[in-house]
């Protein structure tokens, strides 16, 4: 149970990057006032957390409604995953989400909050892949679907305290600070996307011996 709670917040935590959205965050809110802030930063956390839970309750109904198999969709997911880790460690994660995050503002949206800050930088193909693969991995066991919501809330609770303090994070880290976290965090999601493809294989062979045996 603590090895799966552990690897649930470490896969969200890196796929979804709190410290990473500061800047877009900045970039999609500069416009407003604090309280302004303050109230894009609390619904787009709890819109992204609503829209990650669903994945975790309705992510295999979905799967089994298209024929898709859990393996195929670990294997899929986890080259997805490191796909997104290669951006972060290459630098162009950060670089994606300032330009998704600049045409936001340039075509002036009035609800930053649902997009794009909720869709797709927190709540993106990643987070929803590694949230549905998380919840393949917690089968029927409730205690464990009741932990991975936990997660996901800290996660959520994480990027609004990074949104509250966006700016003073910002200065804290420096350019350098930032290259060197989200590099760190890309190696280790990188590891845990290898490791999705592993279970996914293993398990799809493993259906195959059964099958054939």
């Amino acid at each position: 149970m603590l090895d799966f709670i552990v690897a649930a917040l470490a896969t969200l935590v890196v796929v979804v990057d709190p410290v990473g959205l500061a800047p877009s965050f900045i970039v999609l809110t500069h416009h407003l006032s604090q309280a302004g802030r303050r109230k894009v930063a609390v619904n787009a956390s709890v819109l992204a957390g609503g829209i990650l839970v669903g994945a975790t309750f309705g992510g295999d109904w979905l799967l089994r409604a298209l024929s898709i198999s859990m393996s195929a969709f670990r294997i899929a997911g986890g080259l997805l995953l490191l796909w997104i880790a290669f951006e972060m460690v290459f630098e162009r994660h950060s670089e994606r989400q300032s330009r998704t995050a600049e045409e936001a503002v340039d075509d002036q949206f009035q609800h930053v909050s649902a997009f794009p800050l909720a869709v797709p930088l927190m709540a993106g193909p990643g987070a929803i892949t590694a949230t549905v693969l998380l919840a393949g991995q917690a089968g029927s066991d409730p205690v464990k679907l009741a932990f991975l919501v936990v997660v996901i809330a800290i996660v959520m609770i994480l990027c609004l305290v990074v949104f509250l303090g966006a700016e003073s994070i910002r200065k804290v880290l420096g350019v350098t600070g930032s290259i060197v976290v989200a590099r760190l965090l890309g190696i280790i999601l990188a590891s845990l996307a290898v490791q999705f493809v592993i279970d996914g294989i293993s398990q799809a062979w493993g259906g195959r011996l059964a099958a054939a045996g």
